[in-house]
């Protein structure tokens, strides 16, 4: 029985204070090699998600684990005790990096060969899925599939010129011979036929258990915290309720940050994520989990859900959710079209994480919707936070007293999560918002209790004046101060 990860590590940039094996202030390729032996043999996360997107593929990344920290992974191997997945672009949507598709997908046969020469035997493909983020449909996740199978292995068969040796008699055997591949869904309507889609992909495949990818923070960015949740859980019910039906185990992963618009998963929270989302399989360990915080607490965090066993999801009444959702979307998208210039001149000042940008999100695909352009989510998280103006409070202002109390069923530390994000909130940020958002604001105030944060709003006030002032010479460094407090940047 193959393993299915509990957690999964990633290289979002979100996190304030960068880990010891770092020189600069953002990671470089090479860092990126250290940081997945760190999660692996440090930390114990099962999985390594490793980002194909945006920067320069490092096809070599197994080499280079096995050579440089052959002791450790001569104990644990890669495709059994711990895992490697790719994040591929998706080239119907990011037509600049389409054939860096092809490029990673020609280095999982490498990698393969580099393994079984370490280990001595060929047995465990090292790499073996490929996430495919921003999927819409059947076919993109069908054309990865059949294109590593019929061109990247299956040329394997076929001959350079008429009476020649086969390609695989000339440069040897070709695996593994199939690449799986996980669908990651990251806008609204597709994580809502999330279930359509991966049956559709299943008719035809002979597969033991399929993994689906849910998205947290696009949708977030996109809608609204609280649609993005509903929605989540929506999907996670209707793929449960697919694995019944055709009788193959479906794993989700969900991608969850460390502040509550992005997911809310910290050290320090892990049971109520746990019980939030019961029926979820792999976790993914964000860079603020992993950095922000004292190693000790993250690896006992990580432990506890790798020891975690997964139960049915709770159930949800789609037809109220998805009410909710309409609305609560609609008076987030209303704010957020006012807030895009505020939110667009204070992302200049964030600072960079990875020496590259992950892929851009769906909203930047749709940046002609209402005429809103925003940057990419954790500098949207961190630019609302550094001045004052949590983004888990926009939208919320539509919500009724039935809506409030279905939450109490269906999500029942609501308000108690809002609270916290709340004490973030800094009054000064009226001087930068219309009064009519300053009202919708404080009608979500008026729902829950909470106590300022008076050191961050400390940090927050100075921004907030240096934004009206025009003097920017210390945002940035404010920022970094203000995060801190957080535990987290965006």
């Amino acid at each position: 029985m193959r393993k299915i990860a509990r957690t999964m590590s990633t290289q979002h940039p979100d996190n304030v204070t960068m880990p010891f094996f770092t020189e600069g202030t953002c990671f470089s390729g090479e860092d990126e090699i250290k940081e997945a032996y760190y999660v692996f043999s440090h930390l114990r996360c099962d999985e390594q998600m490793w980002d194909c997107e945006g920067k320069e593929v490092d096809e070599f990344v197994i080499k280079k684990l096995l050579s440089r920290y052959d002791n450790f992974f001569k104990n644990h191997r890669i495709g059994r005790d711990i895992l490697i997945t790719l994040r591929v672009p998706n080239p119907m949507v990011e037509k600049n990096e389409a054939k860096i598709l092809l490029e990673t997908l020609e280095s999982a046969p490498r990698s393969y060969d580099t393994a079984s020469l370490f280990y001595g035997d060929d047995n465990i493909p090292p790499i073996f899925e490929v996430i495919l983020p921003m999927t819409t449909n059947t076919e993109s996740i069908n054309r990865v599939y059949y294109y590593y199978r019929d061109f990247v292995v299956g040329k394997q068969h076929r001959k350079c010129f008429n009476n020649d040796i086969t390609i695989k008699e000339w440069i040897g055997e070709f695996k593994p011979e199939t690449i799986e591949v996980i669908p990651l869904f990251e806008d609204i309507p597709y994580m809502l036929s999330a279930d359509a889609l991966v049956q559709n992909y299943l008719k035809d495949k002979q597969f033991s258990h399929q993994r689906v990818f849910l998205g947290r923070s696009d949708p977030a960015l996109n809608y609204g915290m609280l649609p993005a949740i509903l929605v989540v859980k929506i999907a996670l019910q209707r793929l449960h309720i697919l694995q019944e039906r055709i009788k193959i185990p479906i794993y989700p992963i969900l991608g969850l940050g460390s502040n509550l618009f992005r997911g809310n998963l910290t050290p320090f929270n892990v049971d109520e994520c746990l019980a939030e989302y019961p029926s979820v399989q792999t976790f993914t360990i964000q860079s603020a989990f992993k950095y922000d915080y004292d190693e000790r607490q993250v690896r006992s965090a990580i432990e506890k859900i790798n020891n975690h066993k997964r139960i049915v999801p709770t159930m949800i009444d789609e037809e109220v959710a998805l009410d909710i959702t309409e609305r609560l979307a609609s008076a987030y998208r209303e704010q957020i079209k006012e807030l895009a210039p505020l939110i667009n001149e204070v992302a200049r000042f964030v600072p960079k994480r990875r020496m590259r940008k992950l892929h851009i999100g769906l909203f930047g695909y749709s940046r002609n919707v209402e005429g809103i352009t925003l940057p990419r989510v954790i500098s949207f998280c961190a630019s609302l936070y550094s001045i004052g103006l949590p983004p888990e409070l926009l939208g919320l202002h539509y919500l009724t007293e039935k809506d409030l109390s279905f939450l109490k069923v269906v999500y029942p530390s609501f308000l108690e999560d809002l609270s916290l994000a709340a004490s973030y909130y800094n009054r000064d940020v009226t001087k930068l918002i219309s009064p009519k958002i300053g009202r919708d604001i404080e009608k979500v105030l008026s729902m829950i209790k909470y106590t300022e944060n008076l050191l961050h709003s400390e940090y927050t006030s100075q921004i907030i004046q240096s934004t009206i002032s025009r003097k920017e010479q210390t945002i940035a460094e404010n920022m970094i101060a203000a995060g801190k407090v957080r535990s987290f940047l965006g």
